[in-house]
């Protein structure tokens, strides 16, 4: 047999579904779900990969299945592990558990974590792959994306009034979106390992950038890394985004290395932010920041939180993009219209070759 079956597809799609709780927890490693089918094609166990450091996905399941799994199969969102890092290979520990097929959605892109699929075949293990694998990559395209081009994927969130304004002639902008709007958006915090502005929105608005619940204001278990792009060390000592809450980087152009411009150079930040750890990340700068993101290619999704409302003048939500005439516009393949509250909520990615 080299097709998954109907209960394959099933336990796949239900190990998806575990992968995502892992969301915001697991960086720099990937959201991994498994289920592990006894010989009899019943559920025996399920798990999922809920830190980093701690038991992956398959060993949270061969636990729970026991001596189920022997003759088993094992069915996962990513190829089994097949080196020792903070814990030991998963490909051997489905060898020893007695686990006789492996169903896998989606290749490890990575050395040395790779390779497993050959260990398990090496050992008389069945192994089909490929099952499902557009939808559990898109489950784990933060992590995927990332550790092929070797820098974080970056998501550009903004608000705007439906007329594309960002703050009002005055310049005030608290607040724009709603209540409904902004609490999503300190859930899209918590899935990210860092978030991104410029000096100029931590002078302005000086915000905390954490991930709280904005009903009682707790602060999130898991902080991500604050970002301040400040090129020439602008940055207040009495800003919030010092204040102790999460780890903060004033990350200047001295640091850095400078663009022709004397600014950050964005693409050796992103590389840096990568060995680092972060493999996501999500810019809440300013306008002229994400147009400089943008024209340099590294945005990679949209999150565009838009309110029923009209300025007519303030500025726009995004400037400086490299964007000169029609035909040089950022197309864009629009992926969700959602309502949050009054407001939309757009998702939508740049049209570009990967």
């Amino acid at each position: 047999m080299t097709e998954a079956t109907p209960a394959e597809h099933a336990a796949m799609a239900r190990a998806i579904e575990l992968a995502a709780r892992g969301l915001g927890t697991t960086s720099p490693n990937p959201v991994v779900g498994c289920v592990i089918l006894d010989a009899e094609g019943d559920v025996a166990g399920e798990g999922f990969h809920a830190y980093a450091g701690g038991p992956h996905a398959e060993i949270v399941a061969l636990a729970q299945a026991g001596e189920r799994a022997k003759g088993g199969t094992a069915v996962v969102t990513l190829e089994p592990c097949n080196h020792t890092g903070r814990t030991g290979p998963c490909s051997q520990a489905l060898i020893r558990a007695g686990v006789t097929r492996v169903v896998i959605a989606v290749i490890d892109p990575t050395r040395p974590a790779g390779g497993g699929v050959d260990t398990l075949r090496e050992a008389g293990v069945q192994v089909v792959t490929g099952v499902r694998e557009a939808e559990a990559s898109r489950g784990n395209i933060m992590w995927l994306a990332s550790v092929r081009r070797q820098r974080p994927y970056l998501i550009w969130k903004f608000a705007s009034t439906i007329d594309g304004r960002s703050a009002a002639a005055d310049g005030t902008s608290m607040w724009i979106t709603s209540e409904a709007s902004r609490m999503d958006v300190h859930a899209l915090r918590g899935t990210v390992d860092a978030i991104i502005v410029g000096v100029g929105t931590v002078i302005a608005d000086d915000s905390r950038l954490t991930a709280r619940n904005l009903r009682d204001g707790s602060l999130a278990i898991r902080q991500p890394l604050r970002v301040v792009v400040d090129s020439s060390g602008r940055t207040p000592a009495t800003a919030k985004v010092r204040d102790g809450a999460a780890v903060t980087w004033i990350a200047t152009a001295a640091e850095v290395g400078a663009d022709e411009h004397g600014q950050v150079d964005l693409t050796a930040l992103s590389e840096q932010l990568y060995e680092r750890g972060v493999r996501s990340a999500l810019l809440e700068g300013g306008p002229t920041l994400a147009g400089a993101f943008l024209a340099a290619g590294l945005v990679d999704k949209i999150v565009g939180y838009v309110a029923p409302k009209l300025l007519g003048a303030g500025p726009t939500a995004l400037m400086g993009a490299g964007v000169r005439t029609i035909t040089e516009a950022i197309e864009l393949d629009v992926t969700d219209v959602d309502r949050v509250g009054p407001d939309l909520r757009i998702t939508a990615v740049p049209k570009r070759e990967n």
